[in-house]
């Protein structure tokens, strides 16, 4: 990184814990004005400074509607490199850039869009939460060469296998990206991806080497599939038993002080993310969703002085809360704890 985008950096982390969209753009727009690489702008000044205001909320710095308003400044920075990015010719095939139906992050793919249309790329852009239909009339209407997705929540995991599905089903490659599919391609080419990329610079790396053709994704193995399509079906059911069996989420109160509250919203979040965790190793055979969900529950608990021993309850409140999904229940039993192990919390 230059000196220049490391200053930049500190400047746009300041205009964004300020929630200053001026200043934030400013900093973005005097980066380009000088030649810094405007997809170094978009990778180590504006998605880093994203990844930390998220991590600020996980550790209870931030309120859920600080971590929103600074999302928006980021937003709004992109958009200033996409305008930028407009001034390059194209030169390359057309790129559909979607987030998977349930991933309202969109920020991800904009970021991803952009810098695809800096290496000279016709990007069509469809925005947060688009539904595997809508996708489906897009490749239908543009013919493009490639489909890229986003997905930064284990709970669109599913509705990204749609994607692939409907990509591959009309011989379209398709990378995927982001935090969902974790630090490697596994569970991106469990669930039929054509390639996967960790960043940007990966993604633009990736679609000028992509085949113009590939066959229909293969279906995925019938057992994990079944529970996993089971428990969506019964998902709102089992949240609420399981905010009945663990002490925090049983203890919430309507009438409680506003921290009290913040807090219960956040263990609300956590038990739709575990249960996602454990949807999301049904579908790729990657266990590492339920080890790397507890221990970010663990430390999302931590941050907020909470009893180190309510991750472990979590998880022994949600196998019994399984027991009608053995899979899943196996599952939760063998890899939980693993995640609170890593987090230096031994039970025994």
């Amino acid at each position: 990184m230059t000196g220049a985008l490391s200053g930049g950096s500190v400047e746009f982390d300041r205009a964004l814990s300020a929630v200053d969209g001026r200043a934030a753009a400013s900093v973005v727009r005097g980066l380009l004005d000088d030649g810094e690489d405007p997809l170094a702008v978009l990778v180590d000044v504006i998605a880093a400074g994203q990844r930390t205001v998220g991590e600020r909320w996980q550790r209870g710095e931030w309120s859920i509607a600080k971590e929103h308003a600074a999302t928006a400044v980021a937003v709004s920075a992109t958009e200033v490199v996409a305008r930028f990015a407009e001034r390059v010719p194209i030169t390359r095939g057309r790129v559909v850039v979607a987030c998977a139906e349930r991933e309202w992050h969109a920020l991800p793919a904009l970021i991803i869009g952009t810098a695809l249309r800096l290496h000279g790329w016709n990007t069509v852009l469809l925005g947060a939460s688009t539904s595997p239909a809508r996708l489906s009339q897009c490749l239908h209407d543009v013919g493009p060469d490639a489909t890229a997705v986003s997905c930064s929540v284990l709970g669109a995991l599913p509705t990204t296998r749609r994607f692939i599905e409907a990509s591959t089903t009309a011989g379209i490659p398709v990378v995927v990206g982001g935090s969902a599919f974790g630090r490697d391609s596994t569970r991106a080419l469990a669930l039929g991806a054509t390639a996967w990329a960790p960043d940007a610079h990966g993604a633009v790396a990736l679609l000028d080497g992509l085949p113009a053709v590939v066959p229909r994704a293969k279906p995925l193995p019938r057992q994990g599939v079944t529970e996993q399509s089971a428990m969506e079906l019964d998902h709102h059911r089992l949240v609420e038993v399981l905010r009945g069996r663990w002490t925090p989420a049983a203890a919430a109160t309507p009438d409680a002080p506003l921290e009290r509250k913040l807090f219960s919203a956040a263990c609300g979040e956590v038990l739709h993310q575990a249960l996602h965790s454990v949807a999301a190793t049904l579908l790729t055979g990657d266990p590492r969703t339920i080890s790397e969900t507890a221990a970010w529950i663990d430390r999302l608990l931590t941050a907020r002085g909470a009893d180190p021993r309510l991750a472990g309850e979590l998880g022994d409140a949600l196998a019994s809360t399984l027991l009608d999904f053995p899979t899943a229940h196996d599952l939760v039993v063998r890899y939980w704890a693993d995640g609170l192990v890593l987090q230096g919390e031994h039970t025994s």
